[in-house]
C-alpha cells in the first residue's frame, strides 16, 4: 500500500477489510449464531410486552415467565401442526411432481397445437415446477429443525429480557456522556421494536387470511403455506410473490386453471390489502427498502447464514439501516438503501441535493 495514499482512501480499505472479515466470521460461525439470532429477534417481539407489564408493577421475574410460556406454547403448537403438515406433504411431493409434470407436457402439446414449436423435453428443463415445490419443502423442513435448539433459544431469550431492563443503567456507569447514547440507543430501540412488532403482526394476520382462503377452497396442506405466507411475509415486495407459487401450482395440480387463478386472487387481495394499505398507515414509509436493497439483503444474508438468515434478511437489513440513521457520517448511506418513493415531496433525493449551488 502507498505510504503517501490520502486518509480517506486508508479509512475506506480499512473498512472494506474490517467488513470482509466479520463476514467470513459470521458464515464461519452461522451453526452457532443462528439460535442466537432467533433469540434476538423474540426478545424484540417480546420486549414491548415486558415494558407494558413491568409499568403495571408486574414484577420483571413474572413478567419473563408469562412471556415464556408464551414463546413455548407456540412453538408447541408450531410444532405439532407444522411438523406433522410437512411429513405429509414431503410424502406426497413425488405425485405431485409427477402431476405437475403431466400439466407441463398438455401444456407444450396445446402450445404446439397453436403452431408455436416447443420441445417438452426443453420446457421440462426450463420449468421444473416440482424443483420449486421441492425447495419449498426443503426451507419448511429446515426452519422446523431449529426447533432441536428450542432449548438453547429460551435460555438466551430468558438472558437477553433480563439484560435488556439493566442496559441503561450499565450505559450511564460506563460511559462519561451517557445521555446521547442513552437518547441514540432508545431511539434505535424503539425503531426496531416497532418495526418488528407490527410486521409480525401483519405477517400473522396474512398467514391466518391465506390458511382460511385456501382452506376454503379446498387446497392440501392448507396450514402449511399459511405459515410459509407468514415467514416470507417479512421480505417485503418478492416475499408475497415466492410464498404463492408453491401454493398456486399445487391448486393448479388439485383444482385445475380455475382454482389455481383463485388461489392467486386471494393472494393478490391479502398481500396488496395488508402490505400497501394496512402497513404503512403503522410503520410509516421512512422504515422502506429499495427493491434492489430488498433481493440483494435476501441474497446476501442467505448465504451468510443459510434459509434462517433468508428469513431474517429485511429484519437484519432494518437493523442495520436504523444504526446507520443514528450518525451523521453513516446517515447518507441509510437514504441510499431506502426507497426513493418514501423520500417526502420537499425533499429532494441525494443527487439532486449534491448538485444545487452551495451558495443557495
Amino acid at each position: 500500500m502507498p505510504e503517501n495514499a490520502p486518509p480517506c482512501t486508508l479509512h475506506w480499505l480499512l473498512g472494506a477489510a474490517a467488513f470482509v472479515v466479520v463476514i467470513a466470521g459470521l458464515k464461519a460461525a452461522a451453526a452457532l449464531l443462528v439460535p442466537f439470532l432467533l433469540a434476538a429477534f423474540i426478545a424484540m417481539i417480546c420486549a414491548p410486552a415486558l415494558s407494558a407489564m413491568t409499568a403495571r408493577r408486574v414484577p420483571a421475574g413474572a413478567a419473563i415467565v408469562l412471556i415464556l410460556l408464551f414463546v413455548v406454547a407456540l412453538s408447541v403448537l408450531f410444532g405439532i401442526f407444522v411438523g406433522s403438515s410437512i411429513e405429509g406433504f414431503t410424502k406426497a411431493l413425488p405425485g405431485y411432481r409427477k402431476q405437475i409434470e403431466g400439466e407441463i407436457v398438455l401444456l407444450a402439446g396445446w402450445l404446439n397445437a397453436l403452431g408455436i414449436e416447443v420441445s417438452r423435453t426443453q420446457m421440462m428443463a426450463y420449468l421444473d415446477a416440482g424443483r420449486v415445490m421441492q425447495l419449498t419443502g426443503n426451507l419448511l423442513g429446515e426452519v422446523t429443525a431449529i426447533l432441536g435448539n428450542f432449548v438453547v433459544i429460551l435460555l438466551v431469550l430468558v438472558f437477553l429480557l433480563l439484560e435488556g431492563s439493566g442496559f441503561p443503567a450499565k450505559l450511564r456507569l460506563a460511559l462519561m456522556d451517557a445521555e446521547s447514547s442513552l437518547r441514540g440507543y432508545r431511539h434505535f430501540a424503539r425503531s426496531v421494536n416497532k418495526y418488528l412488532m407490527i410486521k409480525t403482526l401483519m405477517s400473522l394476520a396474512t398467514g391466518l387470511l391465506v390458511t382460511l382462503w385456501l382452506t376454503l377452497l379446498g387446497v392440501d396442506f392448507a396450514i402449511l403455506w399459511g405459515v410459509l405466507a407468514f415467514m416470507l411475509n417479512f421480505i417485503p415486495t418478492i416475499g408475497s410473490v415466492l410464498a404463492a407459487i408453491p401454493a398456486v401450482l399445487l391448486a393448479l395440480v388439485q383444482l385445475g386453471p380455475l382454482g389455481a387463478s383463485l388461489v392467486a386472487a386471494g393472494y393478490a387481495a391479502i398481500n396488496v390489502g395488508i402490505s400497501n394499505l394496512i402497513e404503512p398507515r403503522y410503520l410509516g414509509k421512512h422504515l422502506n427498502l429499495s427493491t434492489l436493497v430488498v433481493f440483494i439483503s435476501l441474497v446476501f444474508w442467505g448465504w451468510v447464514f443459510g434459509p434462517v438468515g433468508m428469513l431474517l434478511s429485511i429484519p437484519l437489513t432494518m437493523m442495520v439501516k436504523l444504526a446507520l440513521e443514528e450518525s451523521d457520517r453513516t446517515r447518507w448511506i441509510a437514504i441510499l438503501l431506502g426507497d426513493a418513493a418514501a423520500l417526502k415531496p420537499d425533499e429532494p433525493a441525494p443527487e439532486e441535493s449534491s448538485q444545487r449551488d452551495p451558495l443557495q
